[in-house]
C-alpha cells in the first residue's frame, strides 16, 4: 500500500482544500462560478496534470536510460469535457521535445509517452473506488 493522500479544508476560504502527499502540499479549489476563489487547480485540473506529468517524466526517464539526447520535455494537455456527463472525457496531449533528435527517436519517444503508467490507468485499467465514513 502507498502512503495515503489526505485532503483537509482551508477554513479561511469558501471552498479551498489542501492536499497532503507525503511531504508535499497542493492547494485545490474551484472557480468563482462554482463557489470558490480559484485559489488552486480544480480536481479536474489535477487529474489532467497527472497525465501530463507522467508523460513528461516517463519520456525523460526512458531517454536517459537509452541515451537519447533530449534536452527538454514539455507536455501540453487540452481537456474536452463537453460530453463528460455522457461518459466521454477527452484529453489531447501534445509532446514538445528539444534536443538533437532524429525523426525515429522522436517517434520512439512519442510511443513511450503513449504508454506512461497514468495513461494506462486512465484507459486500460479498471479502477475501483470505495468511500466510507470515518
Amino acid at each position: 500500500m502507498s502512503t495515503p493522500v489526505t485532503v483537509r479544508r482551508d477554513l479561511s476560504q469558501p471552498m479551498r482544500h489542501i492536499v497532503h502527499v507525503r511531504n508535499h502540499i497542493i492547494s485545490t479549489d474551484v472557480t468563482p462560478a462554482e463557489g470558490g476563489l480559484d485559489a488552486g487547480p480544480s480536481p479536474h485540473d489535477l487529474y489532467d496534470s497527472a497525465l501530463s506529468a507522467c508523460k513528461a517524466l516517463t519520456v525523460l526517464w526512458y531517454a536517459n536510460r537509452k541515451n537519447i539526447p533530449v534536452v527538454d520535455v514539455q507536455v501540453t494537455t487540452q481537456r474536452d469535457d463537453s460530453e463528460e456527463r455522457k461518459g466521454v472525457y477527452r484529453l489531447a496531449a501534445t509532446l514538445h521535445l528539444t534536443g538533437e533528435l532524429t525523426d525515429a527517436q522522436r517517434e520512439e519517444l512519442l510511443g513511450v509517452a503513449q504508454k506512461c503508467p497514468i495513461h494506462k490507468l486512465m484507459t486500460a485499467v479498471t479502477t475501483e473506488v470505495t468511500t466510507q465514513l470515518a
